[in-house]
């Protein structure tokens, strides 16, 4: 008989997921209730709330997609993109070629402003992408880059997408809980996250928010929504406000409950000092990992606290290094996507793995393997 699978105890310092705290574990052991239970009804009323405290909004549409973030990226595609749309998508990292998969796939065309991997997006740029394009539906970004460690000015990019009266979409899968992501001050339309990641809860959840004026967009559709599951005129259905639910899926039970309980964290934390938190063990990683010889990838100023890219150092195995981490310390790092493949180390600091404590480890741990490097 096959034997219970009893994953190891690993430290999670990649890009996603990050370590998870005892609390949120515990609450997936919760009994599982029906997902059309009065009792489960209040905490999703609940979970809409802190999540507008977490994407600091009133957006009535603001819930989290039952899929991982890459559902989210996909539910705003294709619930704000139709066929024959133009958007213009900035592309300055991996994520932002995805966004260009989900307007092509929504038979839109993507009209590309790229940057080299590692750089924030070039306002000036973006903003004559936008003049060449009158018209244009949507500008896409990445607000947080995972596969490269920079960020982005989200509040300008907003404001331009307004100013050529087009939406804005938001990618901030890496940000939301890490750094300030202010729905409303930037007058983003849509903004999606994921579970795994700042907020510390299992992955499989993805946190959105849609303004009114996406959602009128929404209304507005010439076509149907692609995709039924993904459809929000179906979804704000059992998203609804408190009262009746149009039965729409069977909710992940389980790990709402883990996401309550860790938003219930993050409300306790205060977003602000969670900021403060991840600034200031980047700072401590920054200075551990050049007293042992390593720098950043990224240049000051656009660097995300939570998601570090590291140089490798010429003549060091990238891959022979974090396979000993994994094996010898117990600890997992990121490698490098795309055209960084085999050239960075990407170390998450994100939510509950953001500590002084986990910082001192991975470069006393990394410290060690490149001495057994040169030895």
């Amino acid at each position: 008989m096959m034997p219970s699978f009893i994953p190891p105890d690993v430290l999670l310092l990649g890009p996603g997921p990050s370590p998870v705290p005892p609390n949120v574990r515990a609450a997936l052991a919760r009994p599982t209730i029906g997902h059309l239970d009065p009792r489960f009804i209040g905490m999703m009323d609940e979970i809409k709330e802190l999540l507008r405290f977490a994407f600091e909004t009133r957006n009535a549409l603001t819930l989290p997609i039952s899929a991982p973030g890459s559902a989210g990226m996909e539910a705003a595609f294709v619930n704000l993109v139709e066929p024959g749309d133009t958007v213009v998508v900035c592309r300055n990292g991996v994520f932002g070629g995805r966004m260009r998969e989900n307007v092509v796939r929504a038979g839109a065309t993507a009209v590309m402003v790229d940057d080299a991997f590692g750089t924030p997006i070039d306002i000036g740029k973006v903003e004559s992408a936008l003049k060449a394009n009158p018209g244009a539906k949507a500008l896409a970004f990445v607000h947080a880059e995972t596969s490269t460690g920079v960020v982005s000015d989200a509040q300008a990019l907003c404001r331009l997408a307004r100013e050529h009266e087009a939406l804005a979409i938001v990618d901030a899968v890496t940000s939301l809980g890490g750094i300030p992501v202010r729905a409303d001050a930037w007058g983003a339309d849509a903004i999606y996250s994921g579970s795994q990641k700042c907020l510390s809860a299992p992955p499989g959840l993805s946190p959105v928010t849609f303004s009114e004026r996406a959602v009128d967009a929404i209304r507005a559709r010439r076509t149907q929504v692609q995709s039924w599951f993904l459809d929000l005129g179906l979804v704000m259905g059992y998203w609804q406000g408190s009262g009746a639910r149009a039965y729409h899926h069977t909710a992940p039970i389980n790990m709402l409950y883990a996401l309550h309980e860790a938003l219930l964290g993050l409300e306790a934390e205060g977003l602000e000092h969670a900021f403060a938190r991840h600034l200031a063990h980047h700072e401590r990683l920054r200075d551990g990992l050049a007293a042992i010889g390593l720098d950043l990838f990224v240049a000051e100023g656009a660097r995300l606290p939570q998601l570090n890219a590291v140089r490798v150092p010429d003549g060091v195995d990238e891959a022979g290094v974090r396979r000993r981490l994994l094996e010898d310390f117990s600890i997992e790092i990121g490698a490098g996507l795309g055209e960084l493949a085999g050239r960075i180390w990407r170390i998450g600091l994100m939510g509950a793995g953001s500590t002084e404590a986990n910082v001192d480890r991975v470069v006393a741990a990394l410290g060690e393997c490149l001495r057994r490097k040169a030895a």
